[in-house]
């Protein structure tokens, strides 16, 4: 499949879980979608990041922020159904809060090599 019909079925994708988080009582604002090579670079340098093979680079990962009575979750507990659920859409899809070296919560990505 190409990068731009990854991109399209990515995007499908979080129009399905943007309902759904919504269905669970949260409330969501969009982070970073797409992210230039230079910020990587930083991102790596800071901590933020562990890879150059980052999926915002090819823009098929998305942060999302959740907001529940006002307050901004990171809880991976209470955000745990969403990332199954995300992951159950589609096998390529990933979710940061199942890493295992490095846990990114608001993470949501559709991984290709």
């Amino acid at each position: 499949m190409s990068l731009v019909n990854e991109q399209a079925a990515f995007l499908l994708d979080i129009c399905k879980l943007v309902p759904y988080a919504t269905s669970l009582g949260f409330v969501l604002t969009g982070g970073e979608l797409e992210r230039k090579i230079e910020m990587q670079r930083i991102y790596i340098q800071t901590g933020r990041s562990k890879t150059m093979n980052s999926m915002h680079l090819k823009k098929i990962a998305l942060d999302l922020n959740f907001f529940k009575d006002g307050k901004l979750i990171y809880d991976i507990h209470i955000l745990k159904p969403i990332g199954t659920y995300w992951e159950s859409l589609n096998e390529k899809n990933r979710w940061g809060g199942n890493w295992i070296s490095f846990k990114d919560v608001p993470h949501f990505e559709r991984y290709i090599p």
